[in-house]
């Protein structure tokens, strides 16, 4: 399956109070290659196993694999990841069709908020609110994958 979708900076936390749900997330990676990722994720009293493709020249668009695991299944797996776990809590917010992921990093990458709109395709339009800024598409920094070993603390010394 095909995941797209865009990233952007926030530009204030007004996006909190707009926000529908608010989940906690841990999750570390089995394998960082940017041609394939395999991570493991906690959401709340869920679990996840997710295989992801390499992005395509923009960074909008690539192959997402994912299946529900048990939450024993993930711990077990968490001891086998590589070095560098991702928290965060991510907040959902719907606008007219879609919903922006918002993710606050914990731990190393404090500090740091990205949000994601997944799109049916890459042109489909999308209403911005006005917490939305710079868009970070395709700059793979701000992937997942790429913060577990280089978190957004180091940054600055950059």
């Amino acid at each position: 399956m095909q995941e797209i979708e865009r990233k952007f900076l926030i530009k204030n936390e007004s996006f909190k109070e707009e926000a529908y749900k608010k989940e906690y997330i841990k999750q570390a990676f089995l394998n960082s290659d940017k041609n394939r990722t395999v991570r493991i994720r906690l959401k709340d009293d869920s679990a996840f196993l997710t295989i992801k493709g390499i992005s395509n020249k923009e960074g909008t668009t690539r192959f997402e694999w994912e299946k529900e695991i048990s939450v024993e299944e993930a711990q077990s797996l968490f001891l086998i990841c590589e070095k560098g776990e991702i928290e965060k809590f991510r907040y959902l917010v719907k606008m007219n069709n879609h919903i922006y992921e918002v993710d606050e990093f914990l731990g190393e990458n404090k500090g740091l908020i990205v949000a994601e709109i997944e799109l049916n395709s890459e042109e489909e339009a999308f209403e911005k609110p006005n917490w939305l800024g710079e868009e970070v598409t395709g700059d793979i920094k701000y992937y997942n994958s790429c913060l577990s070993k280089n978190p957004f603390k180091n940054w600055e010394n950059q």
